[in-house]
């Protein structure tokens, strides 16, 4: 990730941080963040082509809109677990999964996604929605270690990012620069996905660029080798 031609910003604030921040902030963030993520998150899920009876972990859950929509593709046969650090983020999640009546499929943990607390060969389908490029710099090969272990091999994984990849516009240069002078609350950059997921050992399949306000959001899907 330190190589010519692909540097990134660090996260210049600790993972205590976040997790106080997206506690204060988790009441907010639907109408935040939240409402506009989400069709991103939308089409990273439509691009894992779930299928009936899979096991499926999503790392940063936030308000749980994904849970949900994954545990009607998995069917009652499949299985949802998610992760998320934040505990206000937990809470609001899970009145969510029990209003929508998905308890069945669907299990939920307040942790921290470096160390997965989730036994090897677990998951057939790892996900991940603007929630890579919130980790510091020597941080995400870690994180992207633990997605590789509970994955299953062949099992495939989504990521939906703010990227660095294409042209970079003033609005991602002003964005940076937002992030540099306010860590604990522009907390995420953006990243080079593709190229960093293939440098931590997975093989891309899908990859496409759109964008949300002038900022470039990278949907990558990879397999485990």
């Amino acid at each position: 990730m330190a190589k010519s031609g692909f540097q990134i910003s660090r996260v210049n604030r600790s993972r205590s941080d976040a997790k106080r921040t997206y506690d204060r902030y988790s009441r907010w963030y639907d109408w935040i963040s939240g409402s506009f993520e989400r069709k991103y998150a939308e089409v990273g899920v439509a691009q894992l082509a779930v299928q009936h009876g899979e096991h499926i972990l999503e790392i940063g859950y936030g308000t749980g809109h994904m849970l949900i929509t994954v545990a009607k593709q998995v069917g009652s046969t499949g299985k949802v677990v998610g992760i998320d650090i934040s505990k206000g983020m937990y809470d609001i999640a899970l009145k969510r999964v029990q209003k929508s009546g998905v308890t069945d499929r669907v299990k939920i943990v307040c942790g921290d996604a470096v160390i997965l607390p989730f036994e090897s060969n677990t998951f057939d389908v790892v996900f991940m929605s603007f929630t890579l490029e919130l980790f510091d710099t020597p941080d995400i090969p870690r994180l992207l270690f633990e997605c590789q272990r509970v994955l299953r091999k062949g099992g495939r994984m989504g990521v939906v990012s703010l990227s660095k990849k294409g042209s970079e516009g003033v609005v991602t240069r002003i964005y940076e620069k937002l992030h540099s002078l306010f860590p604990k609350w522009v907390d995420c950059r953006p990243i080079y996905l593709a190229h960093i997921l293939n440098e931590n050992g997975f093989q891309v399949v899908k990859e496409s660029i759109q964008f949300m306000f002038g900022l470039n959001v990278e949907i990558v899907v990879v397999t485990n080798p």
